[in-house]
Parts: structure tokens; C-alpha cells; sequence
């Protein structure tokens, strides 16, 4: 699994997900300070989420399971003036990063996970999110139509998959920018605010 993620980053164009900017909602979170403290994009990919954050003064650490990713998001942030820190690690195994974190983001990782897989990410998020700690996660909703892409969310199923130890504030439909995908600019998401307990 490890080289198809990395392999879909060395193609001729880029995947869907990596639109060379920002999500819009993730520049909502953080005109909103929301973005803050010390804080870990999971699954970061080429670093957009992660270097918005570190340039609104949070301590940003990226992790992504795809090197040629991570070696983008380190040109990134050289490029920009940016510091960050971008390392390989494998979501699924959030607990050896050995490391607390007051903010986690995850845009479009929650989504890639079937039962099993979801609840040990789920548990692996519960050991570097610090009490208190907000998670914003997007990922694609079942409102989206068709049956190309990740699989879809439905809402309960993403407030019941944070049940122990966690706070579902608020799961609010909103839209992921891709890279067109047979005409599509634009699908349909969840934007959730989860609190660890």
C-alpha cells in the first residue's frame, strides 16, 4: 500500500487530493486561530495544510506514508521560508511519533480507512491529540453522487467512529477542492470538530 501512495505522487500530473493549495475550509480554520499550539497534520501529503498553519506561528509537524510527498512538502517550506518539520511515518501508527499535540488536522485521510483500519487510527489520533486537543477532519461525504473516488461517509458513522474519549462538537457539510476529475472540480465533505476528552 505504502508505493501506491507514493506512486501516485510521481506521475505526470498530480492526484486529485494535491491541488497546490490550501482547502478552502482549512483557510476558514485558520483565519479563525483554530490552527494553533503544536500541532500535526496526519497524513500531510505535499504540506499545504501544514505550511498554512506553521505560517500563522503554529509548531507544525507533517507526516505522510508517501516519501516523494514529504520530500515536497521539505522543498515547500524551504521555498517559502517556512519552518516545519515533514517526516515519513505511517498513520496507522500514530503512537511511536512519542509526541503530544495540541491541534490535528486530517484532510482526506479518515476516508481511505475501512472498519478495522478506522478504529486503530482512531485510537492511534486519542495517543498524540492531548486532553483538550481539537481534531478538524474533512473527508468525502455520502452526499457526494457516483462511485469514483474514497469511500463515503455517512455523518453518524464519523461521529460514532470518535465515541471513547471524545467530543463530536460539530460535523457541518462542507466541499473539497480535487484536481478535475471527469469534469468535477468539486465534491462533497464532511468538516468535522472533535475534541479529545
Amino acid at each position: 500500500m505504502t508505493s501506491w501512495w507514493d506512486e501516485s505522487y510521481t506521475g505526470t500530473t498530480p492526484p486529485p487530493w494535491d491541488i497546490g493549495r490550501p482547502q478552502p475550509a482549512f483557510v476558514r480554520l485558520a483565519d479563525e486561530g483554530r490552527l494553533t499550539g503544536t500541532l500535526l497534520d496526519s497524513g500531510c501529503g505535499t504540506g499545504e495544510q501544514a505550511l498554512l498553519a506553521a505560517s500563522r506561528g503554529a509548531d507544525v509537524t507533517g507526516i505522510d506514508v508517501a516519501p516523494t510527498a514529504i520530500e515536497r512538502a521539505r522543498q515547500k517550506a524551504a521555498e517559502r521560508g517556512l519552518s516545519a518539520r515533514f517526516e515519513v511515518d505511517d498513520v496507522l501508527d500514530l503512537e511511536q511519533l512519542g509526541r503530544g499535540f495540541d491541534t490535528v488536522i486530517d484532510c482526506g485521510v479518515f476516508h481511505v480507512f475501512g472498519a478495522e483500519d478506522r478504529g486503530t487510527y482512531v485510537a492511534g489520533l486519542a495517543t498524540v491529540l492531548r486532553p483538550g486537543g481539537t481534531c478538524y477532519l474533512m473527508c468525502f461525504s455520502d452526499r457526494q453522487p457516483g462511485d469514483w473516488g474514497p469511500r463515503r461517509v455517512r455523518a453518524d458513522e464519523l461521529r460514532a467512529a470518535f465515541n471513547d474519549s471524545w467530543a463530536v462538537q460539530s460535523v457541518t457539510a462542507d466541499t473539497l477542492d480535487v484536481n478535475p476529475i471527469e469534469g468535477v472540480t468539486q465534491v462533497a465533505a464532511w468538516l468535522a470538530a472533535i475534541r479529545r476528552e
